[in-house]
């Protein structure tokens, strides 16, 4: 592995522009892909014939499944190469996906949208966690000296741009059939398959080859580079902590919104839902774009984290109690404007409590965490909302999350270095103007953060 900074650098900032700008264009362009389904997702598996428990049961097993193979999967991105691992996720997305279409029209039941839900959820993990690595690393290596929160929040609001073109696109396509979005996004993945693999290039990060035979050794190592950097590191354990409780709800809520606010609506309209997950777009983008504007004001990421949890919890409860769908869908975007906050900001904290040999890893534990609180907020929630009603679900969820906050003000009270924002040519922000040492997300003088607890 080489060192950061040490590899593949010559210029600096004028280096990291071809990396930050493939980094837009292919995570852009891989949401359109996946989004062109996401307002949709639910009413065509309700019209395949499953009903609402089944739904949320496909679903789960999906994020079971993402939970199941994370580790494995995070194998090969930190030894093949972060863009395999990527280009290995888009060709099982698309093969998932065309098998979602193909039980469809087979009259297929729960069983058979299980198994691809399997098959979707491996393609997934090979892509969560291996992106994000590859960008910190080629950033590293490239010397980028900007702030890390300011790149991910681009990222985000690029994602979010393209999720807005393909949930309407979605919509629209659905209210024909509502299997076109399906064949649209394999479509879509083709495209981005053929960009990612001429444009990504693994800086900053060398390949360790290894055989079918080391590969369980190279799990079990995995595993416990997983706990000691993850679990094992304070901050990083947090962060996964609050993370698990957002995400029993947060996954439940996504997909319960489209027959909660139809039903609210009093009419099955489905280029409804494309606008509304389209808006859900828009407001991730909102809240993104708050993150640079609100660093300039205090220096310190957990009072982000805080604010974002805060409305967060009292948005979602809200959905749930107001019986008007103009407001259920203005406090579910409120949320999700508060999630475009919380993403980025927890993102980089994250990052800069990794070290970069692990970082892969970890966060595919990380994402095995959420994902396990996903499986057990889709299951209950769903038969909360079965044995009640939807609205139940945004109750009873939202009021779990409150829990975050007491997690976050344990973070704060750490006093880690990564808590501290540095603003752009590493002036200090408002709060760390106050005596608050001076930290760069991708300070590549900086040491590697030593595991605590």
């Amino acid at each position: 592995m080489a060192r950061p900074g040490t590899n593949d650098r010559s210029d600096g900032a004028d280096d990291s522009r071809p990396v930050v700008s493939n980094y837009l264009l292919i995570s852009g362009l891989y949401t359109l892909s996946t989004s062109v389904i996401w307002g949709v997702n639910t009413l065509f598996l309700l019209d395949a014939g499953l009903d609402i428990l089944e739904v949320f049961i496909a679903n789960a097993v999906f994020t079971g499944s993402m939970a199941v193979f994370e580790i494995p999967t995070g194998v090969l991105a930190d030894t093949r190469g972060r863009r395999a691992s990527f280009l290995l996720s888009v060709v099982i997305v698309c093969v998932g996906t065309l098998g979602y279409v193909a039980v469809s029209w087979m009259g297929g039941g729960l069983l058979l949208f299980c198994l691809m839900s399997v098959v979707l959820g491996l393609g997934y993990t090979f892509y969560s966690g291996a992106v994000e690595a590859w960008l910190v690393d080629a950033l590293q290596a490239t010397g980028y000296s900007g702030q890390l929160d300011h790149v991910f929040a681009q990222g985000a609001t690029v994602s979010g741009a393209a999720m807005l073109l393909g949930s309407i696109a979605g919509g629209l396509l659905g209210s024909i059939d509502l299997s076109i979005p399906y064949l649209t996004r394999s479509g879509l993945l083709a495209v981005v398959y053929g960009i990612a693999f001429f444009t990504m290039r693994d800086l900053g990060f060398t390949a360790r080859a290894k055989t079918l035979r080391e590969m369980p050794g190279e799990m079990r190592r995995i595993a416990r580079i997983s706990i000691t950097y993850g679990w094992n590191t304070r901050p990083v354990k947090l962060l996964m902590m609050a993370a698990l409780v957002q995400s029993i709800v947060m996954a439940w809520g996504f997909y319960a919104w489209q027959p909660y606010f139809l039903d609210l609506l009093g009419r099955d309209l489905t280029w409804v839902a494309g606008i509304i997950a389209a808006l859900i777009a828009l407001a991730t983008i909102v809240g993104n774009s708050v993150v640079e504007w609100a660093s300039r004001f205090c220096g310190k990421r957990t009072t982000l984290l805080l604010w974002a949890a805060g409305i967060q919890t009292v948005a979602i409860v809200c959905v749930g109690l107001v019986s008007s769908f103009p407001l259920a869908v203005a406090f579910y975007l409120l949320a999700m404007a508060s999630m475009g906050v919380w993403g980025p900001v927890r993102q980089a904290y994250m990052h800069g409590s990794i070290p970069s040999e692990q970082r892969a890893s970890v966060i595919s534990f990380d994402s095995l965490i959420s994902s396990s609180g996903s499986v057990v907020g889709q299951v209950g929630l769903a038969r909360l909302a079965q044995l009640q009603a939807l609205a139940a679900g945004y109750v009873v969820g939202g009021i779990t999350t409150v829990l975050v906050m007491p997690i976050v003000l344990s973070l704060r009270h750490l006093g880690e270095n990564t808590d501290v924002i540095v603003g752009e040519a590493g002036k200090r922000g408002a709060c760390a103007a106050q005596g608050i040492p001076r930290v760069a997300s991708l300070d590549t003088d900086a040491p590697v953060p030593v595991p605590k607890g």
